[in-house]
């Protein structure tokens, strides 16, 4: 036996060891906390006992199945003739630099390369696969480079989800067998974000070992999380199965992001939301703050009139809004949602001077002006589809959704008319932001077609530097780091439920700054859900991210109207130090009150956002412990809104009176005590170090 081929990637926050033996593939056999001194080399070995083979199989980063290996494997390919191929790879080189890792294994005409890097300022490990073939081949599944789960763990935690409804955590067992995600919309969709978080016994929020992996890809994705005969435990994700419809000679994953902690769930979601914000998004702009929206949806929906238009934006602006967003309905013969789509042409109807006289009372204003486009959407009833029926997806008579269907953007010639449409509308007017809505699923997964977007947005990036983009899919259907790789903002829910938004907004920022994250104010009367929700709750769950408006302001009270200037211009104030704060999840000893901590990047002042949801079991509200503060800083508390106290807060708590200036050991240990509040309420309070 050949001595041990052993590689490090680590930093001041967590070791990777992977270690090959025989010249095969090599598997992790560490992730976790920085190792002290070398790896022992012979310490992953595990025993055997009866009814085994004689030596485990790895469980590499490439599981194979042609070396007996009992679980799922990492490579399902086969010839063009249709025989499946069981490779047996052996080493061909390694290439290390610095935070860098790179490994070639082959077998005959087949080449399997894995790469490897940690960021040692957000402590993310990056990890990503591909497979090239001297000869054309069918690729059924690859995996990205596949990571081991902890031992010591119950239970491992994914995301499901629906159109309004966006995030939802989910907690499963650990049991033998598999717990797979087979996402077959074709994009990153509602239903299941593309993420696993494993957290050791114990973990929570703010404490314990926690391992994540995200997969940064928005055309569906698969996951299998496996338990082995044996214990050992592996996590795979890659493209959805089966969705290179063609053979080829080269097939790549997307990124694998991986992050460790051991301060609990908030350790790997700060990594995440600086890495998404510092290393994966470009801003075409990054020294300007981020501005206050005004998007006219639910205010106008189809009804366009310049008139109406004007005077909202006039509105508007008075409100603090900086950025004017023009929604569906402006091109085309565009009156409802069963045309037009695929026809960029401004509509002369609504429009007769173009665009330019809005543009300019808009400009005239103080804000910029962006505008909404669905680029890979076609609607039957429209010139392009007529012109060229060949360019959709799939079969002429498929089911529609939303009364469209989705254009091939796998095609050059698709991707050449999109491009041409939209620079044209970009050149013609001074627009500075779109927002890229995606409203239906695929009718078949095809990873082709996330390629063909992706090529899209990097041409008109490249073309456009200045425009900024938001990922919008009826909401959160694409939100990942592959878009997020070509967008600087994301529609995180359609529903502009102040309720809903609290807690979408919530799980959402495991992964998401509030850079990116758009939240805006809703109408009083919510198109989604049916609730009436008070103007100082919906004002101040969207001040909790990239602060917004979308109802109709000329149904503004005078009252709504001066608390909605009020928190813009609180938002406006702190949004630059907020724009850089981890947002950290706070454990709430009440489970009515979802409530996190956003703190300051050289921890000198955070802000809490506490949501009471519902109804409490107990009569009065329970401490709100805070966290990652300096232990033995004093702290000077205020509550922003103690004005919002209402008649049944018949006492006198500190922090209703005044300010109280504590210890982050007491902040932290026993924590503060907020009044009390009725439900759909939001208490706001801020800290800063003295």
């Amino acid at each position: 036996m050949s001595q041990p081929q052993i590689w490090h990637l680590g930093d001041a926050c967590q070791s990777l060891v992977l270690l090959a033996e025989n010249n095969e593939l090599p598997q992790i056999v560490y992730w976790g906390a920085p190792l002290i001194g070398e790896y022992p080399a012979g310490a992953h070995r595990m025993d055997v006992t009866g009814g085994m083979l004689d030596r485990n199989p790895d469980l590499s980063i490439c599981p194979e199945a042609a070396r007996s290996f009992p679980g799922q494997a990492g490579l399902r390919a086969r010839s063009q003739d249709g025989a499946i191929l069981l490779p047996r790879f052996g080493f061909e080189g390694a290439e290390e630099g610095e935070n860098t890792l790179t490994l070639s294994y082959r077998d005959g005409g087949l080449r399997y390369v894995a790469t490897f890097g940690i960021n040692p300022r957000t402590h993310v490990l990056t990890a990503q696969a591909s497979v090239v073939s001297d000869r054309p081949i069918h690729l059924d599944w690859l995996a990205a480079p596949v990571f081991p789960a902890p031992q010591l763990a119950d239970e491992m935690i994914d995301f499901s989800g629906r159109w309004i409804g966006e995030f939802r955590m989910q907690r499963h067992p650990w049991r033998a067998g598999i717990h797979a995600r087979d996402n077959r919309t074709g994009r990153t969709g509602h239903e299941h974000f593309p993420a696993i978080l494993l957290p050791g016994r114990g973990a929570t929020n703010t404490g314990g070992e926690v391992w994540a992996l995200h997969y940064g890809w928005s055309g569906g994705h698969g996951m299998v999380a496996e338990e082995l005969p044996d214990g050992r435990r592996q996590i795979q994700f890659g493209h959805a199965p089966q969705t290179e419809h063609g053979a080829a000679t080269a097939f790549q994953t997307a990124p694998l992001y991986a992050a460790y902690s051991p301060h609990g769930l908030n350790g790997c979601a700060t990594a995440y939301q600086r890495h998404l914000r510092d290393e994966i998004v470009t801003w075409p702009h990054p020294e300007r703050p981020r501005p206050v929206h005004y998007n006219c949806w639910e205010a106008i929906y189809f009804d366009h009139s310049l008139t109406a238009l004007q005077d909202i934006a006039t509105r508007a602006a008075d409100l603090g809004a900086e950025r004017f967003v023009l929604d569906d309905g402006w091109f085309g013969r565009r009156d409802d949602d069963t045309s037009s789509l695929g026809d960029w042409t401004i509509d002369p109807r609504k429009y007769p001077e173009g665009l330019g006289p809005l543009i300019d009372h808009v400009h005239g204003l103080g804000m910029t002006f962006g505008i909404w486009f669905e680029p890979e959407m076609v609607n039957p009833d429209s010139d392009i589809y007529r012109a060229h029926p060949d360019w959709a997806l799939g079969p002429a008579d498929q089911g529609l959704g939303r009364q469209q269907m989705v254009l091939d953007m796998s095609q050059p010639d698709v991707r050449a008319y999109l491009h041409g449409r939209i620079a044209a509308v970009l050149k013609a007017h001074d627009i500075d932001y779109i927002k890229w809505d995606h409203n239906r699923v695929l009718p078949y997964a095809d990873a082709a077609q996330t390629r063909g977007t992706y090529a899209l947005l990097d041409r008109l990036r490249a073309d456009f530097p200045g425009v900024e983009i938001e990922s919008c899919a009826s909401g959160g259907g694409r939100i990942d780091f592959g878009i997020m790789a070509r967008t600087q903002r994301v529609w995180l829910s359609d529903s502009n439920d102040a309720l809903e938004r609290l807690r979408i907004q919530h799980d959402a920022a495991l992964f998401l700054p509030m850079a990116v994250t758009g939240s805006h104010v809703g109408p009083r009367h919510c198109h989604t859900s049916g609730r009436v929700i008070d103007i100082q709750m919906r004002a101040w769950v969207a001040a909790a991210r990239h602060m917004g408006f979308e109802m109709d302001p000329r149904e503004l009270t005078e009252d709504e109207a001066a608390v909605l200037r009020d928190v813009t211009a609180w938002w406006k104030v702190n949004r630059d130090w907020m724009r850089r704060a981890d947002i950290l999840r706070l454990e709430s000893a009440d489970p009515a009150v979802i409530a996190e901590q956003q703190l300051s990047e050289d921890g000198a002042r955070f802000v809490v956002f506490a949501g009471r949801a519902e109804s409490s079991e107990q009569i009065l509200p329970r401490p709100l412990r805070l966290a990652q503060l300096d232990p033995e800083a004093r702290y000077r508390i205020t509550l922003r809104n103690r004005a919002d106290a209402v008649g049944l807060s018949r006492g006198a708590p500190a922090l209703k009176t005044g300010d109280l200036i504590l210890t982050g050991q007491y902040l932290m240990g026993q924590g503060i005590n907020l009044p009390w509040s009725f439900p759909l309420t939001m208490w706001v309070c801020e800290g800063e170090k003295l």
